[in-house]
């Protein structure tokens, strides 16, 4: 997980691949109070938090996760800016890692990302042996190397070390999807109910899968009263929940194959229909974490590519 770092103890570099919480969090936490209430005799008070402009540094973010934060700018300033979420975002500065041990679950170069380079940060480090090639993408960047000790301007040697662990992390990522004419397969397959209830026949609903995923941002708003005061605060929801749909009428999404099927159509048909960018950055946390094993790229590659018609 995303923990303080003093900036002294380097040794983690040896051992770090990724986090669990992706760095979503920092900006969009688990749960976040909207505002507080109460009631006096002159009516109803509302008291917004604290203001959260307090700076943060993310060191080490992986470009996946970098482009995941891109990917969810565009939920939150999209036809309403959510100035929760904003707030904390545009005082960040984000410093990338390149992957240079990337998990067998990671499937980012599928969606053209590479797990070694970015420019959604402020500035990308690539570890070249018993240095860092750092790469300035931002002014934000170029104002916190002007005012950095100890940097030196790189030799061609260091670039030349620097492209060749690019290019060998780039290789290290085996698995893939093909992603080229996706929403042309998922189109005809969406009631396509025998192959979604075979790909979500293991699957729990434990929506650990939608909660780890860096672009997932799906909430819930509820109240907290206490006699005459309360508070309104937001928290993670999840798509896989069986509830997550539920009217006082109706649920449109009880079988457990429909969630499922919603989760994959959304990352990879209705967010780029409204968006132009698949809402996936094959980070491969929603394959490792997921308890029983289940795979979106199994789904996504295993598509059919005839669908038969009903009668």
């Amino acid at each position: 997980m995303l923990a303080k770092w003093g900036g002294k103890d380097t040794s983690f570099l040896d051992w770090y691949r990724n986090t669990i919480t992706p760095a979503k969090a920092n900006f969009f936490p688990p749960m976040e109070e909207m505002f507080s209430f109460r009631k006096d005799r002159e009516g109803y008070r509302i008291e917004l938090p604290p203001s959260d402009e307090g700076k943060q540094l993310i060191f080490g973010i992986r470009p996946c996760d970098a482009r995941a934060l891109a990917i969810l700018d565009m939920t939150f300033k999209d036809a309403y800016e959510d100035p929760y979420y904003l707030s904390k975002r545009n005082n960040a500065v984000l410093i990338g890692l390149g992957c240079i041990k990337p998990y067998d679950s990671c499937f980012c170069t599928s969606l053209g990302i590479s797990p070694a380079e970015s420019t959604d940060v402020d500035l990308m480090l690539t570890d070249i042996g018993d240095q860092f090639l750092i790469e300035e993408i931002t002014q934000k960047g170029k104002e916190l190397i002007a005012r950095a000790s100890g940097v030196e301007d790189a030799t061609e040697a260091d670039e030349a070390r620097a492209k060749e662990a690019k290019e060998s992390s780039y290789n290290k990522v085996a698995r893939k999807i093909e992603t080229e004419d996706i929403k042309e397969k998922l189109l005809p397959n969406f009631d396509n109910q025998d192959y979604w209830e075979r790909v979500a026949a293991k699957c729990l609903s434990c929506g650990i899968c939608t909660f780890l995923c860096p672009t997932c941002f799906c909430f819930d708003i509820s109240d907290e009263l206490v006699k005459n005061q309360g508070e309104r605060f937001r928290c993670w929801d999840s798509c896989a929940f069986p509830i997550y749909t539920k009217m006082p009428m109706e649920n449109p999404r009880v079988e457990k194959w429909r969630r499922v099927r919603q989760r994959v159509y959304h990352k990879y048909q209705f967010y780029p229909m409204n968006f132009g960018v698949i809402a996936c950055t094959g980070c491969g946390r929603c394959i490792r974490q997921c308890p029983v094993n289940w795979d979106i790229t199994q789904a996504l590659n295993s598509l059919p590519a005839k669908v038969k018609a009903e009668n």
